[in-house]
């Protein structure tokens, strides 16, 4: 499940850059941001680019789906859910899937 609001995201940056003892001027520069567009996006008050997040994502070294998606406590059953939705898929929507999965 995708984080539900742009507070939500934020919370989870907010968390990983404390984690890692940065600023947001560090984690800002790191990720080639201004200080007030990360801060911006880390308080949960702006929209922001996938462009952004995948800055954001290479300077903190994680992938997107470790800001993006909801910790589920049922993995077992989003894998389920997951194979059934990949089988209601057409050819071409298998192989969209199959790629951005090999990113991961």
């Amino acid at each position: 499940m995708i984080v539900g609001s742009i507070s939500e995201l934020g919370g989870k940056l907010y968390a990983i850059r404390k984690q890692r003892g940065m600023t947001q001027a560090q984690a800002a520069e790191a990720a080639g941001l201004s200080n007030n567009t990360y801060a911006e996006i880390e308080r949960g008050v702006v929209n922001t680019s996938i462009e952004s997040i995948m800055q954001i994502c290479r300077a903190f070294r994680i992938t997107p789906d470790e800001i993006l998606v909801k910790d589920d406590p049922r993995p077992a059953a989003r894998e389920e859910d997951l194979l059934a939705r990949l089988q209601a898929c057409n050819p071409q929507q298998k192989e969209t899937a199959l790629r951005l999965l090999e990113t991961y």
